[in-house]
Order: C-alpha cells, then sequence, then structure tokens
C-alpha cells in the first residue's frame, strides 16, 4: 500500500497506526485499539434495518461474513500457525475463495448458515483467544520461528503472524464499513422516494 493512502487510513481508522508494534506492550495496545474500533462498527450495525448483516454489496462478502472470515483468520495465524494446533478451526469461520480448489479440507466448516449471534459468540471467542495469548506475550515469544501456514517451506515469526491477523482486521474493517456506509446510503434513498399516495 502506498505511504500516503497508508497514512489517510490511518488517521481516519484511530488505532490503526499501532498494527506495526514490535513489542509485547504495543501489540497489546494495538489489540485493545483494535477491539475498541470493532465495538463501535458493531454498536452502529446494530441501529440498522433487519438484514443489514447479511447484505451483499457487489457480491462481495456481507457483514456477518467478514466476522466469521476473521475467525478463520484468527484460526489460521494464531491456532495453527503459532500454537500448533492440530485442528484450529471453528466450524463457522469462513474459508476464502480459493480454500477448497487449492485442496484444503472443507469438511471442517458449517454448510448452514449461522444465526448473527452465533457468529458474534463466534468471533467474541476467537478475540478473547488473541487477549488472552498477547496478555502473557514474551518479547523472546515474539521472535521464536513459525511455518507459515499456507506456504510451510516459508519461516514467519510470531511477531509476524500476529501483525498478520492485525492486517486482516483492519483491511477487513475497512471494506466492511465501506459497505455499510453504501448500504446506509441505499436505505435512506429508499425511505426517501415518494410513495404511490405522496405521487401527484
Amino acid at each position: 500500500m502506498a505511504p500516503l493512502v497508508d497514512a489517510e487510513l490511518d488517521a481516519r481508522m484511530p488505532g490503526r497506526s499501532l498494527r506495526r508494534a514490535s513489542d509485547p506492550e504495543g501489540l497489546r495496545a494495538a489489540w485493545a485499539a483494535l477491539e475498541a474500533s470493532w465495538a463501535r462498527v458493531l454498536d452502529r450495525v446494530a441501529t440498522m434495518p433487519a438484514g443489514t448483516v447479511d447484505a451483499s454489496v457487489d457480491d462481495e462478502w456481507s457483514f456477518a461474513q467478514t466476522l466469521r472470515h476473521l475467525v478463520m483468520a484468527t484460526d489460521t495465524w494464531l491456532g495453527r500457525a503459532v500454537l500448533g494446533l492440530e485442528q484450529p478451526y471453528h466450524p463457522l469461520g469462513q474459508p476464502h475463495a480459493e480454500y477448497e480448489t487449492d485442496g484444503y479440507d472443507m469438511s471442517v466448516f458449517t454448510t448452514r448458515q449461522p444465526t448473527y449471534e452465533e457468529v458474534l459468540e463466534a468471533r467474541a471467542g476467537r478475540q478473547r483467544m488473541v487477549r488472552e495469548h498477547l496478555a502473557t506475550l514474551t518479547a523472546d515469544d515474539l521472535a521464536q520461528v513459525r511455518a507459515n501456514p499456507w506456504a510451510p517451506q516459508h519461516a514467519e515469526t510470531t511477531l509476524s503472524c500476529l501483525r498478520t491477523i492485525l492486517d486482516e482486521e483492519w483491511e477487513h474493517q475497512r471494506y466492511a464499513v465501506r459497505d455499510l456506509h453504501l448500504l446506509q446510503a441505499r436505505t435512506a434513498s429508499s425511505d426517501a422516494q415518494p410513495t404511490n399516495m405522496q405521487k401527484g
């Protein structure tokens, strides 16, 4: 991302600039700022019309699907890469489009559409998992070498894995907020249209 665009996004999204933290305390602050930012987004969504969370803009993921994908991102980069869990994935996680065609096992994921409440519960659990991991993190932990979960031949560190989670979180929040703006504008436009009785 170009530096000027990056700086503009940091200015528009309080706390985003902390995502490049390189020490435990900085990462804890970065995650706290991120959670606060998501809390504001969730508060906004709660005031929007029913069905908003499942609405798609230009065939992109809905808001609920975005939250589900972030569950999977946490499972991939913390559960699998850092913690080394044999089966890290929550069944409500949302895989990316190429996951199945790349030969990965889809059977761990549900085929039904979960309720928004179920999505929020899964999401909160994964946010807590990151928070608890960061709470005891040390500088030595950050330097530990890990395998890239998508390309095991490439080395990562715990730090790079955690930064990937932060990047995923902020980027998907940016797109989610963009789509919420569009959905809200559509609703406002629809509400402004005269009804048949109002037409002269």
